[in-house]
Formats: structure tokens, sequence, C-alpha cells
């Protein structure tokens, strides 16, 4: 599974499937990107209320006046006195959000019909006026009364007191839809007809809830397949603004994707131009109202102390639980007559919330357009960077969206986008989590048993240090091999010769790994591994031969124990020593084999003379030899010159050192004696002069304490023969004729 997500195409691929299936969730049909855009909304509205204007008040039949008036509906004469009283204390606009559809039962011609027809009270209460002819007179005294209709079964449409001005082809757009989202109506609930002819206003208070029943949008226009009706706001409207002298007049936005219309209708009244949606919906932009906004209908029932209503608009309706009125809006249950209010308010403050027809497609475009960005970045940054990215990209979305609700009403909601962008970066990161443990596990299998813990947990932590396929870097390559093996094999038993292997290479391999090197391979008795790959070492020179120096003391303990085991079997100790050569240069490393088989390892000149010189230290008799660009690398280092010596398979001379010690040996009084002298041989050989040569090397013998007895002995010998016979064309290279 990881390693199917490793190739970047296939990666590439499936995360556009993720973000594919996104976008297909969140325009799918279950409303999933709607529930959330309606929850920003409200949380918008939450924290940025709208300001109070002053200009509305609600004259509520709420439980208190219904348990000093009576059960509801009240006597025409209870309400008439209501309405007149409200008309004296100066309202600009009565609105009456309700229906009063029934005569008055208690009306004195209804009473009359109960009585025999010789009752003697029954001429008189027929010829006293009618209550609904009394509320009509008030109404119409009013000059300002809104009545209202909605659903019912009435046949007769509502009086229109005012037709609504629109041009034919946005009636026939409107008159044709009865799918109008609610906006349409057949049959209706109305005022009495004696009631809304004497009304100055007669408007819709239907209201449509979403589908999770809350309240957010509330119709202006209606229409029953023949005929635009106004809502109780439009019409509250039209009495307000000029005295009722204006009309409303609906039109096609011209430019309805401008952010300050962005909807595709238009209700013009006077100075007020409210933008409307596809299906006569405005969106309400809610408010709380408080208490001194609320006044009892009862304290206008009786009473001679009016309050002052001058200039206001009334809206006249019920908070009382019995009377059914109350809607889920954003801001909680509240009187269905708050949606009226608040859209009638905010139209008079000019303060509109504007969902743009194309704010799906942006904010669902943003989201696609991010998480491509996200999904191409995530080949090239780890998590990390990329979750700074989705923070700062979501917080940019959640500012826009806010800045554009304060500053211009819009609706745009930022959680979607942020929520897709979320969780395509949560795969991008898994997808990228599988990469890296995969590579890690392939690095780990490749170079685990080879290289440090240390080392090994640097490269795995950061894979792509691991440049596979072959490279030119300059490597130090060492080559250990024990010294007359062949014929040590030949006295020990298969079970022995393992045994013995295994105690000599095991602590070879724990040094080159402690001092981070990496073995590449094992060659029976011999070993070679190499520094500075797969990861840069700038001290790699140096920790080579501080791994080679460690092999040799881990000489000793082997030693003892191959001792200890020979003597528990009663054989002679055959101890081991091994010769190790290092050399420094530029190499080709890689994975290098076939399709089937390969390994990491590097190739060569510098690799070819680490090996000469590995075979070179039989031939001088020490331990360690080193190349010219590895002494130049650890100069502090105890070493001496041993020969300009051309190996076989070169034809260039190179000069090889011995490396006796470290620093500390470096700094010891007998080693700079004995350097002294030493290099004076050298100088002495190179430069032709065999006999001072001869000399400084018997010197050197008598002086020397690091076993480099062979050392000395050669270049005795080395020095008669020259002496014997001068060499012509004398160049102080030696030239080797075995490896």
């Amino acid at each position: 599974m990881q390693h199917f997500f490793i190739h970047p195409i296939t990666r590439f691929f499936f995360m556009l499937m993720v973000l594919g299936a996104l976008i297909y969730t969140a325009l799918g049909s279950t409303g999933f990107k709607e529930r959330i855009s309606n929850v920003v909304f409200e949380q918008y509205m939450k924290a940025k209320p709208r300001e109070a204007s002053g200009q509305l008040i609600f004259v509520d039949i709420d439980d208190v006046s219904l348990t000093k008036i009576g059960q509801w509906p009240w006597p025409r004469d209870k309400i008439t006195q209501m309405i007149t009283n409200i008309n004296k204390a100066g309202a600009a606009v009565i609105i009456f959000d309700g229906v009063l559809a029934e005569p008055d039962r208690t009306s004195p011609e209804n009473v009359a019909r109960l009585l025999d027809d010789n009752h003697p009270a029954k001429q008189a209460l027929m010829g006293m006026p009618q209550n609904d002819n009394a509320l009509a007179e008030a109404i119409e005294d009013t000059g300002k009364f809104v009545a209202g209709f909605t659903r019912g079964s009435n046949q007769q449409p509502p009086i229109l007191k005012k037709r609504i001005l629109v041009k034919k082809d946005v009636q026939q757009f409107i008159t044709a839809n009865k799918d109008f989202d609610a906006g349409y109506f057949e049959t209706s609930a109305q005022f009495l007809p004696v009631l809304q002819n004497a009304s100055a206003g007669n408007g819709s208070f239907m209201a449509s809830a979403e589908s999770d029943s809350v309240i957010r949008r509330t119709g202006l226009i209606f229409h029953n397949g023949n005929q635009i009706f106004p809502s109780l706001v439009l019409e509250g409207l039209r009495l307000y603004e000029r005295d009722g002298k204006e009309v409303i007049k609906i039109s096609a936005s011209d430019n309805y994707s401008n952010i300050k219309i962005a909807e595709p209708l238009t209700a013009h009244i006077g100075r007020y131009e409210i933008p409307m949606s596809a299906d006569g919906k405005m969106w309400v932009y809610f408010r709380h109202f408080s208490d001194d906004e609320n006044l009892p209908a009862h304290a206008f029932i009786g009473n001679e102390i009016l309050p002052d209503l001058s200039g206001k608009i009334v809206f006249i309706a019920s908070s009382a639980e019995g009377l059914m009125d109350l809607r889920a809006t954003p801001l909680g249950m509240q009187p269905g007559v708050r949606i009226h209010m608040n859209a009638l308010e905010q139209i008079l403050q000019h303060k509109y919330l504007i969902r743009p027809l194309t704010a799906n497609d942006l904010e669902l475009g943003a989201a696609m357009a991010i998480s491509v960005i996200i999904i191409l970045l995530s080949f090239f940054f780890n998590p990390l960077w990329l979750s700074g990215i989705v923070v700062l990209a979501s917080g940019g979305g959640f500012w826009l969206s806010w800045h554009l609700f304060v500053t211009r009403g819009a609706l745009f909601d930022p959680v979607t986008p942020t929520i897709i962008v979320a969780l395509v970066f949560i795969v991008a990161s898994i997808l990228s989590y599988l990469k890296s443990e995969y590579e890690r596990r392939q690095v780990r299998d490749a170079f685990g048993l080879y290289i440090s813990p240390d080392f090994m947990e640097e490269l795995a932590a950061d894979p792509d240090k691991l440049r596979l396929g072959g490279e030119i870097r300059e490597l130090s390559v060492l080559f250990s091999d024990i010294r007359s093996f062949t014929s040590i094999s030949e006295g020990l038993s298969p079970e022995e010769l393992i045994q013995l292997m295994n105690d000599f290479l095991t602590p070879m391999s724990d040094l080159v790994m402690q001092n981070r090197g990496t073995i590449d391979k094992y060659m029976g008795d011999a070993m070679m591994a190499f520094w500075n790959a797969p990861l840069d070492d700038a001290r790699h020179a140096r920790n080579a031969c501080n791994a080679a120096l460690g092999m040799q003391a881990a000489l000793d303990p082997i030693n003892e124990t191959v001792a200890k085991r020979a003597q528990e079997r009663g054989k002679a100790p055959i101890l081991l020593k091994a010769g190790i050569g290092i050399n420094t240069g530029p190499c080709a490393v890689g994975n290098m084999g076939s399709k089937q088989r390969f390994a990491y390892s590097a190739l060569g000149d510098a690799v070819n003379l680490a090996s000469r010189l590995e075979g070179q230290t039989k031939n001088y008799g020490v331990n360690i030899l080193i190349g010219e660009n590895t002494y130049n690398a650890v100069t502090d280092f105890a070493c001496l010159e041993m020969d300009l010596i051309q190996v076989k398979g070169k034809q260039e001379a190179v000069r090889i050192f011995a490396l006796i010690g470290d620093e500390s040996i470096n700094a010891d009084t007998a080693f700079m004696a004995l350097k002294s002298e030493h290099d004076a041989m050298i100088n002495a050989y190179q430069s032709g002069d065999f006999k001072a040569a001869k000399a400084h090397a018997k010197t050197c013998a008598k002086i020397q304490c690091f076993d480099l007895d062979m050392v000395y002995d050669v270049y005795t010998k080395r020095c008669d023969a020259m002496i014997k016979n001068p060499p012509k064309d004398w160049d102080g290279v030696y030239v080797a004729t075995s490896k």
C-alpha cells in the first residue's frame, strides 16, 4: 500500500480524486455545505449585530393583555379602541401582522340574530352600529393602516391597494414560476372586505423556513399566477415613504454581479432599492429587540395616558405562546412579527445582507485552487511548512469573509473551503508520511547493517540526503585484510574459521560505524568501507584514520580471546594481524549492479589506490598506509612518509605515509625525534644520497619504538643496492612490482 502511493503521479491523481470527492460532497443534495454556511452567517450576525434605529415599536398582544382583555380574537370595539389610540399616539404607520377574517360575533347585529324575533332588545341591537364597520372607520381614519393576508381557503384574491409596477417580461418570469419558493399561493386568509377596503395597505405576512426549519430569509413579493402582491414589509415601507405617495416597482437588476446588488431582482420604493433573489426573498439581518421597543396592547385600551409613538412604525402582533406565532430564527425562537420588523428596519437603514449567486462557485473555486497548490507543494515541502500555508490561507479566507460582511453585508462562507483544504492537507500529509516511512525503511534495509545507528537516524530522518543512482564525490576509502589468512585458514575447521572471522569482523565493523563510515562489502577476510557517503561528512579522512587506529587497537583483545580458545583446545594460538590502506579522492558512488540485485558501492582510482596501499603494508612492515590526500587532512596525526611509489596498475607515482597514531602520539617526544631522523632519511633517499639515507635508516632503527624494524631494514637494503648499482636518471620513485 505504501509503495503504491510513492509514485508521484499516483499520489497526485489520488489527491485530485480526494479533492473531487470533497467538492462533490459540498455540492451534493445532503445540504452539508448549506448547513455550515448558515451557522457561519448566524455567528456573524451575533458577533456584529445590527444597531437599533429607534423607528419601530411592537404592540404586543401578550399574555398579560390576554388576561386583562380576554381571549383572542377580541371584540372589534376593543381592537378599534387600540388602533384609534395607536393613531392618536402619533404612529406613522400601523402594520397588523395577523388576519381578521371572520365577522365579529359580539357585534350587536350578530347578537340580535341569536334572539327571538319578539325579543324586545332585538330591534335595538339591530339598529346599533356594527363593530366591523366601526373598526373599518377607525382603520380608514388612520390613513396608514396595513392589513395582512396569508395562505388560507378564501378563493378570492386579496385586495391590491396599489398596483405594483413591473415590466412585462419580469412579470411573466415571476408569475409563471409556481415553484416560487413559498411565494406562490392559490387561496388565502385575509381581512374582511370591509376592513381591506378601509386599509391604506394590504400585504402578505407569509413566511417560509429553510430545510432546517429556521427562517433566515423573508419573502417581499408573492403571486397567485396572475398578479403580484406585496409583503407587509413593502406595504409598510410604501406608506412610510412620502405618506404613501410612492409606488412599488419591481425590476431586473442591471448588474447583479456587483457585490452591492448581487441579486437578480430589485424592489424600488422612493429612495429605497431593495435587492431580492429570483424567488422574491431578502436575507434578514436579525437583531435582538430591547424591552423598551415592546408595548403591551392593553396599554392602548381603556387608558387615557398613551405612550408617545410619534413617527414610529407600529407592528401589532402577539408573542403569546398560545397564539402559536413563535418562529425559529438565527437568534432563537422569536415572535413571527420580529422577522418583518427586522426586515423593514434593515431596509430603512440600507443594511442588506447579500449572498451572491456566484458565492458557491467562488468559495469552492478558492478551495480547489488552494488545495491544488497544497497538493503540488506536498511534493517539495514537509507537512510542517504546508500546515503554515494552510493556516495562512484559511486565516486569509476568514478575514476576507468577515471584512466583506462588515463593509458590504456580503455573505461568504470561509468554513467549507477551510474544511476542504484541511482535509486535502491531511491526505497529503498522510501520503507524505507513508512516502517518508517507505523511504526510511528502504534506507534502513539498505544501510542499517553498514552504518552507525546515529548516522542511520540522520539518514532516515532525511532520505533526500541519499541521492541514489550514482554521483561523483570525494570519499575516504578503507581496505583492511588479515595477513597470511590462507595459512591461518588451513589449520582451522570450518566452524573455527567462521568463529575467527566473526571475532575479527564484528569489532572492525563496529569501529567503522562508530566513526560515521559506511561498510561497502566483506570479501572473505577483507573489508571495504568508505566515508562521506551517503551522507556528507566534512571530517571523513579524519574519521577513517580514527577507525583504522581503533581497528589496530581492537586486535589486542581479539588476539587474547583467540589465544584463550587455542589454549582450551590444546593448540598453538594463531594471532591476527591486519593491514589497512586508506586513500582519499573522487569516486563514483551509488547503487550499482543489475535490476535483479544491486548494492550501494563506490568505484574509481581512489578506491583502487586504497586497495593497493593495503597490499603494500606487508612490504613495509607497517599496519596502516594512507595516501597523500588523506595525510593532508590529518597532518596533526603521527604519520611518517614511507615512499614515493608507483603502485601496480598506475602510471603516476604517489606519496604514501604510515599512520602511527593520533594527535597524542604526534606530540610525543620519542615520535618527534624519530620523525626528524626519518624525514632526513626519506629526503636523502629521494634526492639520491643513498649513503646518507642508509646512515639515517640505521639511526632510525636504533631510536624507534613503534615496531618499524622492517621499514628501516627495507631502506638499508635498498640503499646498499643503489650504492652498488647507482640508478640512472633517479627520480626517487620506487616501482612496486606486486600488489
